[in-house]
């Protein structure tokens, strides 16, 4: 394993093993797709979501029928921004009810002392409404820098990254990836919108980057599938959800340590120190928000072992990964700013 930090611009991170074993999708994993549009009757209103209060959630669909037509929740979407910024993640916006939202409310409840559970209720919203009481949307005008590129196709095998680039798609998965919301939503809220075309006014979350403060301790939870921050006192600061290994190749076990960071890092495949078949020749897919491991890459005392962003924010603690702990890149980010070599990463 090759580790190492240039100090520039971003800093660098010369890549062996690690990121091939942690950022290459499980066999069988198809490649990452544009998020499907919005459903007719799928626009929310700022109004709507301003004010908005979690519906009940719905009854699965009936064996043998189809998934209803996408239908965000205005009143989750306001939730889910609040948790955003509170920092305790529901991964990428989507105004749909999940796991990943269900664990991100467990986990405020209990450490706003509101005890346990799950529920997406007007009490949880006024308390959080309470120690936020920002607005949860903002307006946004696209620019020419937004629209310009470059953009590279959606990903693929590493070869064609490798040749193409891992830039953003299109100008709207860009924006989709600032504001922390899927491409679906952003275009719901602003339905008839050109994403190519600089100028038009959007309406998007009004989500931050409020640095968390000094990271002591890190707990990553392979059952519930999530990381959580802790500071030098024991307060947890930050709650995360994470995919983490698989059955074939599992996370780690016990107790590593933050070894360093890199920011926008390279991903090389050596087939030559891989135990898992990727291709036979030595690939370098450069850095880009769509590389195999994102945009951050957070080295652990294991090696190969690290934490680090996704091209695919959606699929967050949904599918598996090859080892290591992978969350949306604004996530990751905001985690690695806020640690330094030596903190602890626990693996329960």
């Amino acid at each position: 394993m090759s580790f190492r930090l240039i100090a520039a611009a971003h800093a660098v991170l010369i890549l062996g093993l690690a990121p091939a074993a942690c950022g290459a999708p499980e066999p069988g994993e198809p490649p990452s797709q544009s998020a499907p549009p919005a459903a007719p009757g799928a626009r929310l209103t700022v109004e709507q979501i301003e004010a908005g209060v979690p519906r009940p959630p719905a009854p699965p669909p009936a064996e043998g029928l189809a998934p209803a037509a996408y239908a965000p929740d205005p009143g989750l979407v306001r939730l889910q921004i609040l948790l955003d910024r509170s920092p305790f993640s529901p991964g990428v916006i989507d105004g749909l009810a999940g796991d990943n939202t269900r664990q991100a409310i467990a986990a405020w409840r209990k450490a706003a002392g509101l005890g346990e559970g799950d529920a997406a209720d007007a009490a949880l919203l006024e308390r959080l409404a309470a120690a936020d009481t920002a607005r949860v949307m903002t307006a946004y005008v696209l620019t020419a820098v937004d629209v310009a590129g470059p953009f590279s196709p959606p990903p693929g095998d590493l070869a064609a990254q490798a040749a193409r680039g891992v830039h953003y798609s299109s100008a709207r998965e860009r924006l989709a990836e600032r504001f922390h919301v899927t491409e679906a939503l952003l275009q719901a809220l602003n339905p008839g919108v050109d994403f190519r075309r600089a100028g038009q006014s959007l309406v998007v979350p009004a989500v931050g980057d409020r640095p968390l403060g000094e990271v002591a301790r890190i707990v990553v939870d392979k059952t519930e599938r999530s990381a959580r921050a802790f500071d030098a006192s024991g307060r947890l600061l930050a709650f995360y959800p994470a995919t983490i290994g698989s059955s074939e190749r599992p996370a780690p076990s016990g107790t590593l340590r933050v070894v360093g960071v890199a920011n926008e890092p390279d991903y090389t495949y050596d087939p030559a120190k891989l135990s898992y078949d990727r291709g036979d020749r030595k690939v370098v897919v450069p850095a880009g928000p769509n590389n195999p491991v994102g945009s951050v890459w957070i080295e652990l005392s294991r090696d190969s072992y690290g934490i680090h962003g996704t091209p695919d924010p959606s699929k967050i603690a949904k599918t598996a990964s090859n080892g290591c702990i992978r969350m949306t890149n604004w996530d990751a980010e905001q985690l690695a700013a806020s640690v330094k070599p030596g903190v602890e990463v626990r693996f329960i």
